[in-house]
């Protein structure tokens, strides 16, 4: 908002006064409007909104003093500079105290009176200012569908954010549960390609003879069973964004396909001799260690290479319990909206039980059970097996995964240090990392350590 864009409400029920303040406003590029009453500048207010209001403190029967109460219960960002012949302390600080931005003793000089416009006009700038860094900040703590404000999710909000606007090939690591779908559709939303398709596909649902005609399509007759052309989703996302799930699963040969889509941006249908120039930005996800994947001879050292440009982990809700409420309530209104239900509450001490569960399903496993409640009310069904599941074991002893290492791998980790450290003692590595020794000993089978 420029100084000189400002918009003006003059408040005045003097017609010459009136006159002379706004011919000096109006003189010094200020767009004015003008008011002889309260009631007349609440209609006024109604039907053009200003920057700010300059109004005389006694009008009659209400005074400045009233329009003021009203402004500020309509209007609370409105600038508000009121001016009285009366010009007493306690009118001053019953002024400000109301809200108003500045005050004015009559008589005042012009310079006065645009000096203290400036003011305020430079106020509501550095106000303006401040809702836009305000909602940017809110934009990151919770991002496009996303709900959280760990720190660990501070992290995924701002590589996101600084990503989407390129066309970068994006890799989302993480456990089942966790999102990366969400964190792919946010990448999507906030990128130049919003408008064009999103086209998602689970690459552990194909089956391993449909996979290339279900990526790359297929000419009619290419096999048994081609009665038409086929147009694959690499090819539908053709200007947008194909989102790869489970990526990991892919066959080894489709690996192949991809990689040189990926080096050369062209793809061929099954069956076509020809080429076809597509451009469609990648993102990937999986569940899955692709390191040990590549070790293990399962996927293309390659393919991983190309796909990893920028990785994202999505940490498992364990890591980032402090979203738990947020969640909760999140589901809470999200479910009984999708139902079209009366939003139901959760006692203190459910919401603790849930506070205290180590979620290995993640955020889908919290979903679900809100949903169930929502559904059924029954605050015990919800929790059903809730109690039965193994205390997360205290890795604070630990130094925490590097992105794109599983969970399990450095579970299992951690229970066979906490077993060298005691000499293979059960009872005091259980003890050093806060399990009982029934979960300390579901976990040493769980990873055959015994």
């Amino acid at each position: 908002m420029k100084v000189e864009t400002l918009k003006i409400l003059v408040v005045e029920d003097e017609p010459d006064q009136r006159s002379l303040i706004s011919q000096m406003l109006e003189a010094n590029n200020y767009q004015i409007t003008s008011a002889d009453s309260v009631e007349a500048a609440i209609v006024s207010l109604k039907q053009h909104v200003p920057d700010l209001v300059f109004s005389d403190w006694k009008l009659g029967q209400l005074s400045g003093m009233d329009l003021l109460t009203y402004v500020r219960r309509e209007h609370p960002d409105m600038g508000f500079i009121i001016a009285t012949a009366y010009g007493t302390i306690t009118h001053a600080v019953d002024a400000m105290q109301a809200g108003a931005d500045d005050y004015l003793a009559k008589p005042y000089q012009r310079q006065s009176l645009l000096l203290a416009i400036e003011k305020v006009a430079k106020s509501l700038v550095l106000k303006k200012q401040n809702r836009r860094l305000t909602s940017e900040l809110s934009q990151q703590q919770e991002l496009v569908g996303i709900v959280g404000k760990a720190a660990c999710m501070q992290k995924v909000y701002s590589r996101v954010q600084r990503v989407s606007a390129t066309d970068a090939t994006v890799l989302i690591g993480g456990e089942s549960g966790t999102g990366k779908e969400l964190a792919a559709r946010a990448l999507y939303q906030l990128s130049q390609r919003k408008h064009k398709p999103f086209i998602a596909i689970n690459c552990g649902s194909i089956p391993e003879s449909l996979a290339e005609s279900e990526l790359f399509g297929a000419e009619k007759g290419a096999y048994t069973g081609a009665t038409a052309l086929k147009i694959g989703k690499l090819e539908a996302a053709n200007g947008g964004t194909i989102f790869l799930d489970e990526i990991g699963e892919l066959p080894l040969l489709q690996q192949t396909n991809l990689l040189r889509f990926l080096q050369e941006g062209i793809i061929s249908r099954l069956g076509q001799n020809g080429e076809i120039k597509l451009d469609v930005r990648v993102i990937a996800a999986t569940h899955r260690d692709l390191k040990l994947e590549v070790a293990e001879g399962r996927f293309r050292e390659d393919l991983y290479y190309r796909l990893n440009v920028v990785p994202i982990h999505m940490p498992p809700l364990r890591e980032r319990q402090e979203d738990i409420g947020r969640l909760v309530e999140h589901f809470l209104q999200l479910h009984s909206g999708q139902y079209k239900m009366e939003q139901a509450k959760l006692s203190a001490n459910t919401l603790k039980q849930l506070l205290d569960y180590a979620w290995p399903g993640n955020v889908r496993e919290l979903s679900n059970r809100i949903e169930r409640f929502v559904l059924l009310g029954d605050e015990a069904e919800m929790l059903d097996e809730l109690s039965s599941q193994p205390k997360p074991l205290n890795t604070s002893q630990f130094s925490l995964p590097e992105e794109g290492i599983e969970w399990e791998v450095f579970e299992k980790d951690c229970l066979e240090q906490a077993m060298n450290k005691h000499q293979g003692n059960r009872t005091k590595a259980a003890k050093f990392l806060g399990l009982s020794y029934k979960a300390f000993l579901y976990r040493l089978e769980k990873y055959q350590l015994v």
